[in-house]
């Protein structure tokens, strides 16, 4: 017995009360049967509603075919019916869910906490950080390897346990969680002088993507018409972010299989495209861009010819040092047949950002979800059909070109026009989703106002959150020495997953 959702579009405000609240077994059902036709498990995720003394549980579904977000909720009570059994895209929401508020879903096949939180709950205990029921395998050479939390790189902290047999990984187990900094709790306080310095170290690496991601939600519930100039800015430093990871992931690939030529040369060449984002705004990664209403550096035409001069020597380096790794066989050797998810596996996870259309699944937020200054551009959706650490790889690639062609079209056609618009008060008693495309896939931020418009509920989906599972996936079957090449196929965030 499925059920009416809400339809909203992203980055369009609604009010709360709009939402549907139905009981539990339609609710389940209605997700199910939503994914079963295509749609994609954006959140799912408990609120708290102080007025009633509940808790809500929300689902928010993507339809890439029209566009729409469709929204649904329910009062779980202490236990319900778990969805993972019937909707693998559930999978880590749930055991999220629980970890966090000690909502039981009934017969999750791999109820475990994702990131051993303190619980907001009553009467669950705190896991402690790394101590879980792992997953084990028995028999004779079966061995189990385990990985961290501290590696030898200057890298963030995660613990993989692998459950082989000689060289062969039958089982990747994941341990996330050292990276927690209370992000979300931190949003939920209201708008203070450090909430927007928050969304920016989300993710560090995806400092642009993540605080547009918050500054549409806000936008949207204070009714802000962003003007077309502060939109441009936006998307073209969205674009050099996008271009300075991938091109630093291809190095990283092309170190993993010892191809040095690319790995050295990609190194210099991130640099370069993380100077053109400093020269905009004086910080490499783009801290203090971004504003609500805009931006607060504008592009004038000496800087606009400055950064297409930049960019042309840039994307030539980058062409000589990334299609000769492309171009040599032993390179292709390594990549080709390593870490393959199908196109059905990938759907049924939910994949989303590279590793989605790494494996042929035509998704991307720019296209299907358009925000900003991309709902006047049509960037086509690049794919590769292989689902291999090769696809992952080129991918990349193609992305990395695609986004030089379209930073140069806008410093080409910069809208005229004032670069920040004035927020007024948000509106009360509503909710936006806000949705971007990072250049690891879809970002998901939820933001609710209370009766006195007040933010009330953030809730921040990184791609990380879905993808991480995805590697797991990737490396069944396949040699435990390939773990670090899959990984970085992957790149996945552990401070972006761990919020």
């Amino acid at each position: 017995m499925t059920t009416e959702c809400l339809l909203v579009r992203n980055a369009r405000a609604f009010p709360f009360a709009a939402c549907p609240v139905v009981e539990m077994p339609a609710f389940r059902e209605t997700v199910i049967e939503n994914v079963r036709l295509g749609a994609r498990l954006n959140a799912l995720f408990a609120m708290f509603q102080p007025e009633n003394d509940t808790l809500l549980l929300l689902a928010v579904m993507a339809h890439d075919a029209d566009g729409s977000l469709r929204i649904l909720a329910t009062r779980p009570g202490e236990r319900y019916q778990a969805l993972t059994p019937a909707c693998s895209q559930a999978h880590w929401f749930e055991r999220e869910i629980f970890e966090t508020w000690g909502i039981l879903p009934e017969s999750h096949p791999w109820l475990k906490p994702i990131r051993f939180l303190p619980s907001r709950a009553q009467d669950v205990p705190s896991a402690e950080i790394g101590r879980a029921n792992f997953f084990r395998m028995d028999g004779e050479e079966i061995h189990e390897v385990a990985v961290g939390p501290v590696h030898a790189g200057v890298i963030e902290p995660g613990h993989f346990r692998f459950q082989c047999h000689g060289e062969t990984v039958y089982h990747l187990e994941i341990s996330l969680g050292y990276q927690h900094r209370g992000i979300e709790r931190a949003l939920a306080a209201g708008i203070t002088p450090r909430t927007l310095h928050y969304a920016e170290t989300a993710a560090g690496d995806t400092t642009i993507s993540h605080t547009t991601t918050c500054c549409q939600a806000w936008e949207t519930l204070a009714g802000t018409q962003v003007s077309a100039r502060a939109e441009a800015i936006r998307a073209i430093a969205a674009e050099l972010e996008r271009i300075a990871n991938h091109i630093g992931d291809l190095g990283a690939l092309a170190g993993d299989v010892g191809f040095l030529p690319t790995q050295n040369y990609c190194g210099r060449i991130r640099g370069d495209v993380l100077n053109c984002t400093a020269l905009i705004c004086g910080n490499r990664f783009g801290r203090g861009l971004l504003t609500p209403g805009g931006v607060q550096w504008d592009l004038d035409t000496a800087l606009a010819q400055n950064l297409r001069a930049r960019l042309a020597e840039i994307e030539a380096d980058a062409v000589s040092a990334i299609e000769l790794m492309f171009n040599t066989s032993s390179v292709l050797a390594r990549l080709e047949g390593t870490g393959v998810l199908t196109a059905a596996t990938a759907r049924d996870i939910g994949l989303v950002g590279v590793a989605a259309r790494a494996c042929g699944l035509s998704r991307d937020i720019r296209r299907d979800f358009p925000y900003g200054i991309y709902r006047f551009h049509h960037l086509p959706v690049c794919t590769w059909s292989t689902g291999d650490c090769f696809a992952r790889a080129y991918v990349r690639w193609l992305e990395t070109r695609q986004s030089f062609r379209f930073i140069r079209e806008q410093l080409d056609a910069l809208p005229e026009g004032p670069i920040s618009s004035s927020v007024g008060p948000l509106r009360p008693d509503s909710m936006a989703i806000s949705l971007t495309e990072g250049w690891r896939g879809e970002i998901c931020h939820v933001t609710r106002t209370d009766a006195n418009a007040n933010l009330t509920v953030p809730k921040i989906v990184d791609p990380s959150f879905h993808n991480w599972f995805g590697l797991a996936c990737a490396l069944r079957n396949q040699a435990i020495s390939d773990f670090p090449l899959c990984n970085k196929s992957f790149n996945l965030s552990y401070c972006g997953h761990d919020l």
